[in-house]
């Protein structure tokens, strides 16, 4: 049997149907991936847990529990990469819980400050 032979016999991929896909204001139709469907969906953070957005070393915490802070605040200064990052309060209010210590080395995503 030649290549051409082999080649005439196989089925046609089977496409998936088309879907409406809604971003912000826009309504498009495509197809839609199995790995877009199964994704996990986009949940916006809470603002009150602060966390590490790099791993690093904290430094400096500028702040007590039951301080009231306002958005903008420096908080804590986490060094990373020989860079010392100011962390701010994302928003107003006070200080509920402190999770970590100068000098600590925290992970990625790591709780840093909880505001109440």
């Amino acid at each position: 049997m030649s290549n051409k032979d082999k080649t005439s016999k196989k089925e046609p991929l089977q496409e998936p149907p088309l879907e409406k896909l809604e971003i912000g204001n826009a309504v498009y139709t495509t197809r839609l991936t199995s790995k877009f469907r199964n994704r996990l969906n986009w949940e916006r953070p809470d603002e009150r847990i602060v966390t590490a957005v790099i791993p690093g070393k904290i430094q400096r915490i500028m702040v007590k529990e039951g301080d009231e802070v306002k958005a903008g605040t420096p908080m804590l200064i986490l060094e990373a990469m020989k860079m010392r990052n100011e962390i701010l309060a994302p928003i107003g209010g006070v200080i509920r819980k402190i999770n970590v210590s100068e000098g600590d080395q925290v992970p990625k995503s790591h709780l840093l400050v909880e505001l109440d």
